[in-house]
């Protein structure tokens, strides 16, 4: 028997597709387990391996009472939520070698929620109709490696345009589990650095990347995108860093006005709760992001700037400055490792220059000082007269780090 792939569709609507699949797959030499996800219906041309009826009860409910939930959504809900504990229950049993989902909407999300819970480097493909078009992507990757394939056509039917898509993924998840590998736990002698960057430090990144590699650590850069900062906390959580350098904190002010970089309640918590050593810096906190037109009406009026033709930057006000000096030192001061706040005191972002349209000393200012009042007296706060973006801010940054982990080792020395 070939390594197994779990495919999950809603088959009282999509049985022939899915056992399409499901046949294709097992020509290429895999073998299979074909979860039911359908709600409402009895399959339909295929006989799945774990009923509707089954899988309900991984959510501790039963089919029924998804039945009825009340509305479509709470008894997708339900079902996703019971999806993602069987998924993770078939792989810590060995019997999930990689997964598959093909559906619409709700057959996607409740599909990507089962791939969610599982480790980086599991084969993950996700087949839908919604995988283009303006929709969020959150719901369909999260912070996971999932592959999206648009299906073109809706799943409905096996035309050639759908079989050809099909015949691609069976193939892509053939090569994938043949040759492809899950993330490895980091050995004893790997040093790996978790640094946030956006393109406005990019150049400070680069640079800091260069020198942590002098010191004997390899950076790992993650895009503070609202999605890159929530993974890279993640895999810290996962042990995959000795340390973190935050170079870009933008993710704590767009969840302020609404902005698409909104990194979610828990940025800047979850390193510091794990003691992992960090240097934290506020590398783009002065602007939140938003599609070019959809800034919102309150906002409007604000020092803006046009990143590029799809994102708008929006200047942070001194009195948002100040709130995001009280938030730095809430969640900072939950930390149990070594912590460093470094503040570079000429601009924050790229349009945050001298005659540029976010330069603000005032309001960066205020940022400091509040922060300053605020933290716990043991985590140091530096200023450095550099631009956020200048590469020797990003040497220095990569100077103090290794310098903190120099000092943890001697004080753990002296402890042994």
């Amino acid at each position: 028997m070939g390594k197994n792939v779990v495919i999950i569709g809603t088959l009282d609507t999509k049985g022939p597709e899915i056992a399409y699949l499901r046949d294709r797959m097992q020509d290429l030499g895999l073998s299979t387990t074909v979860i039911d996800s359908g709600i409402l219906g009895e399959p339909l041309d295929i006989i799945p391996d774990i009923s509707r009826a089954e899988a309900a009860t991984y959510g501790e409910t039963n089919i029924d009472a998804l039945r009825n939930a009340g509305s479509r959504g709470k008894a997708v809900e339900g079902m996703r939520g019971a999806l993602k504990v069987l998924a993770r229950e078939l792989y810590r049993e060995g019997k999930l070698n990689a997964i598959v989902s093909m559906g619409g909407a709700e057959g996607a999300v409740m599909g990507a929620a089962a791939m969610m819970g599982l480790p980086v480097g599991v084969p993950k493909v996700l087949v839908s109709p919604i995988a283009s078009g303006k929709h969020y992507f959150d719901p369909l990757v999260g912070t996971s490696d999932i592959m999206v394939v648009h299906s073109i056509v809706d799943i409905l039917g096996l035309n050639p345009i759908a079989t050809t898509v099909f015949d691609n993924v069976a193939a892509a998840v053939a090569g994938m589990v043949g040759h492809g590998h899950e993330l490895s736990k980091p050995g004893d002698e790997d040093r790996f650095v978790a640094v946030t960057m956006l393109g406005n430090t990019t150049l400070a990144g680069m640079a800091m990347k260069e020198r942590l590699a002098d010191h004997g650590y390899e950076a790992v850069i993650f895009h503070s995108n609202g999605v890159g900062g929530p993974a890279m906390e993640e895999l810290a959580e996962a042990g995959q860093f000795v340390g973190v350098i935050d170079l870009t904190t933008n993710e704590t002010y767009d969840p302020m006005t609404g902005g698409i970089h909104d990194g979610g309640p828990d940025r800047l918590k979850r390193v510091g709760l794990l003691g992992l050593p960090q240097v934290v810096v506020p590398g783009c906190i002065d602007f939140s992001v938003f599609h070019a037109d959809a800034i919102p009406p309150e906002l409007q009026g604000r020092p803006v700037y046009d990143h590029n033709p799809e994102y708008t930057l929006v200047r942070a006000s001194q009195e948002e400055m100040m709130a995001l000096g009280e938030l730095f030192a809430e969640r900072l001061n939950l930390a149990t490792g070594p912590v460093i706040v470094a503040v570079p005191t000429q601009g924050l972002s790229i349009p945050n220059v001298p005659d540029g349209p976010f330069w603000d000393p005032e309001a960066d200012q205020a940022f400091l000082n509040t922060l300053k009042a605020s933290i716990r007296d043991d985590i140091p706060v530096l200023s450095y007269e550099r631009h956020v973006n200048d590469p020797s801010f990003g040497v220095a940054m990569a100077d103090l780090f290794a310098d903190m982990m120099a000092s943890k080792g001697a004080k753990e020395s002296e402890n042994d």
